[in-house]
């Protein structure tokens, strides 16, 4: 599912993130990279109030929709498990992964402007600082990944065991900002058909 997040609440994210920052044991404390794979210099959790206060209450409801409209399920209890923040920087990455829960899902605060150009300019696909989807193998008229341009106040909500990576990119001194999150499902929501 693809979401937009309002300017407002992106500049709210943003202010936290921010302010997170500018408190080094709270960066400290909120710390999140050690449980992720993230080949990048800094990802911390979101304060678990800020969450609840601005996050949860939208963040459920969408998952709720996404749920309805893909599997024609009530879903009935979602908890959201974290919530952190990747600050991406020139050559940084994320590694083919997953993760854990039900549902996932990936905001844009901030993306730089240029990404940088391929090594090969010929090439028509740049991926540099996409998020790319991965499900299956290739197959005739079917492509097993969807490849994901950031842009800020988008946000994707996909299922947790689903593979994917994020590009690094060049060039630029800028920072890409998102914003993610695993949520779990009830269990009769979570059942297959």
């Amino acid at each position: 599912a693809k979401l937009k997040f309002s300017n407002k609440l992106i500049k709210k994210i943003n202010d936290e993130v921010d302010q997170v920052l500018n408190k080094k044991s709270l960066l400290k404390k909120l710390d999140y990279s050690k449980k992720l794979v993230g080949q990048v210099k800094q990802e911390f959790q979101l304060p678990k109030t800020f969450v609840k206060k601005n996050l949860e209450k939208v963040i459920t409801n969408e998952v709720k929709k996404y749920i309805f409209q893909t599997l024609g399920k009530k879903v009935k209890k979602i908890s959201i498990k974290n919530f952190w923040v990747v600050r991406q920087f020139n050559n940084e990455y994320n590694p083919i992964h997953y993760h854990d829960g039900h549902i996932s899902g990936v905001g844009y605060l901030k993306v730089p402007k240029n990404m940088g150009e391929t090594v090969q300019k010929s090439k028509k696909v740049n991926h540099n600082g996409k998020l790319v989807l991965i499900d299956g193998s290739k197959r005739f008229v079917c492509t097993p990944t969807y490849v994901i341009t950031p842009q800020v106040g988008d946000f994707y909500l996909f299922p947790s065991y689903m593979m994917h990576t994020v590009y690094p990119f060049s060039d630029t001194s800028e920072e890409r900002r998102s914003v993610s999150f695993n949520a779990k499902i009830d269990d009769d929501a979570a059942k297959l058909r």
